[in-house]
């Protein structure tokens, strides 16, 4: 299945260059994967969603958020039938950019009543504190409370947990022992184990200083002496910081309890794929847009065939660096092209407008490194896509 299964392509378009020109780009050998997960996986991974905007509805994209909650759900359903778990609210989700407290706990509630519904099915949803303004936080306590009520929520709609890093926190949090008093009171009352999530600021700049230092050594130090005294009630840690060493080191210290959760869109095959002392389970935004690869790779790592995992999961590496560049916090944009190229959504919108994000040129890279990794469902509706979004900016494809 993870074979080419055309020589060649009759299919091309012509694609921007960075020199100003376009170029006639012909599409390489296809690659066909399973719609549904083939045989079992040795790896919990999970892929952050995205969500699918309505186009249709009369807001103001800059200030309402506008979901397509059935092809919203429905992406949902292809992702879960892949045996990957939905990590739902995050910041691919555009959570704190164009999706808002409010919106993201009903995409919560539709969430996990489907999953509900499907059975056997993976949910973990984020719990933070965006619904305070970080400018109306004025103590630690403040940020406590704002916590206690994101997870009751969470909880009331019978979903488990991903406690996500707080701005408040970030500007208030001077210490460790700030950040040990926050996370020890929060992990104290929740029902079940969550997962901790640690994004660099490369992915949200308001995060710059977690864990109470810009020292990321005292940082991991903090972090880790945290959730070891609390491993009861901590499932693991997604550590999102796109610095492959850091993750290695970090999940060595941590508690054998705890799972480490490679958020890194650079490095996740060699991490997931791991050493002799230990692997990374995988929750990924990239793994919206490659699920199909991932899933098939991920079964033939828990098959023993760890070839035939890197065969697959090692061309999606350069398109998701790509997809992730600097300001990586636009790496959103990347992932609802990926799934409007391949048939989950119909248009090219997002909320808050956030397809404007990335440059046409950004966009013609990414659907050549996609096609590179054979991750193009329908060739042909891809290109006709791809031809639609650069004729509606000015290119003749």
């Amino acid at each position: 299945m993870n074979k080419p299964v055309l020589p060649m392509s009759s299919l091309s378009l012509k694609l921007p260059t960075a020199d100003g020109g376009l170029e006639t780009y012909r599409l390489a050998a296809s690659r066909i994967f399973p719609a549904k997960l083939e045989g079992t996986l040795n790896r919990v991974a999970f892929s952050a969603a995205h969500v699918v905007a309505d186009p249709r509805a009369d807001v103001d994209p800059w200030l309402t958020a506008a979901i397509d909650w059935d092809r919203t759900i429905a992406f949902r359903e292809h992702i879960w039938d892949l045996g990957l778990g939905v990590a739902e609210a995050m910041d691919t989700a555009q959570r704190g950019m164009g999706l808002d407290w409010t919106t993201s706990l009903e995409l919560i509630q539709r969430s996990v009543k489907a999953a509900k519904a499907k059975g056997n099915t993976l949910v973990f949803s984020g719990a933070g504190t965006d619904h305070l303004a970080v400018e109306d936080a004025k103590s630690i306590d403040d940020v406590i409370r704002a916590y206690e009520e994101q997870i009751a929520a969470v909880e009331r709609a019978g979903g488990c947990i991903i406690l996500m890093a707080s701005r408040a926190l970030a500007k208030l949090g001077k210490s460790a022992e700030d950040y040990a008093k926050v996370y020890d009171r929060v992990l104290s009352q929740v029902r079940e184990p969550v997962i901790i999530h640690w994004l660099g600021d490369m992915f949200d700049p308001a995060l710059r200083g977690y864990w109470g230092t810009a020292d990321l050594d005292k940082a991991m130090d903090t972090a880790v002496k945290i959730i070891n005294a609390n491993a009861a009630k901590v499932d693991g840690i997604k550590v999102s910081l796109l610095d492959k060493q850091r993750e290695i080191d970090m999940r060595r210290r941590l508690d054998a309890s705890v799972k480490m959760y490679t958020g890194d869109d650079f490095n996740y095959a060699e991490l997931i794929a791991g050493d002799d002392k230990g692997f990374s389970h995988a929750l990924l935004g990239i793994f919206d847009a490659i699920a199909p690869a991932a899933s098939y790779a991920l079964s033939r790592l828990a098959a023993g065939d760890a070839a035939g995992f890197h065969d697959v999961l090692g061309p999606t590496v350069p398109l998701s660096r790509h997809i992730f560049k600097a300001p990586t916090r636009f790496y959103k944009t990347g992932i609802v092209f990926m799934a409007y190229l391949n048939g989950h959504q119909d248009h090219f919108t997002m909320v808050g407008g956030q397809e404007s994000t990335r440059s046409t040129l950004h966009l013609a890279e990414l659907f050549r490194l996609a096609d590179q990794a054979g991750l193009l469902a329908d060739p042909e509706l891809a290109t006709r896509r791809m031809k639609t979004v650069l004729a509606t900016r000015g290119f003749d494809a």
